[in-house]
């Protein structure tokens, strides 16, 4: 079975729990925490998943680390240990986090530009693509590019939007090569 199958079907089950506890945006929360702690220190799961390392080590590195968050968060990270797929973990957490902001319509945008967004401009940014791309809401990131020279490019899932300065200088030069 391949991971991102393995993947969507524990994030699946772990997000129908949630929304029928009512814990979504709690999980969320906590899942997200969890995905920085594996991601920042990688050395932890290398741990979860060496195959010399006793699983009731594996259990209680669980325990003591997450000791704080919803027990059924933390049962599905023993049951990924059990089950030897915590490798996983980041791909399960991923995808419950894109289940969650499907339900609630909500888009992660990534934004390119020469320098960072100033708070107003990304209020404004969203109030505007919010209605473009029909969500309630947009989580930006934005990454600073200064080979765009100006302008921006926005990327909804696997959607851009190119308005960038270096973008429409390439259109030129094309239309002029090509009218050559």
């Amino acid at each position: 079975m391949s991971g991102s199958v393995v993947a969507k079907r524990y994030a699946d089950a772990l997000f129908q729990y949630a929304i029928e506890n009512d814990k979504a945006e709690q999980f969320v929360s906590q899942l997200s925490v969890i995905l920085d702690v594996f991601q920042e220190n990688e050395k932890s799961l290398q741990f979860l998943s060496h195959p010399r390392v006793d699983e009731v080590k594996k259990m209680q590195f669980i325990d003591e680390v997450f000791n704080s968050f919803d027990r059924a968060i933390v049962n599905t990270l023993k049951i990924l240990i059990q089950r030897q797929r915590i490798a996983h973990v980041t791909s399960v957490i991923e995808q419950f986090i894109q289940f969650y902001n499907e339900a609630n319509k909500i888009a992660v945008a990534t934004v390119y530009s020469v320098r960072e967004l100033t708070d107003k401009e990304r209020e404004e940014f969203e109030r505007s693509f919010k209605k473009v791309i029909d969500k309630n809401k947009i989580e930006i990131e934005n990454i600073i590019d200064p080979s765009l020279i100006g302008g921006m490019r926005i990327r909804v899932g696997n959607t851009i939007y190119d308005g960038s300065i270096s973008n429409k200088l390439n259109r030129i030069k094309s239309n002029i090569v090509s009218a050559n």
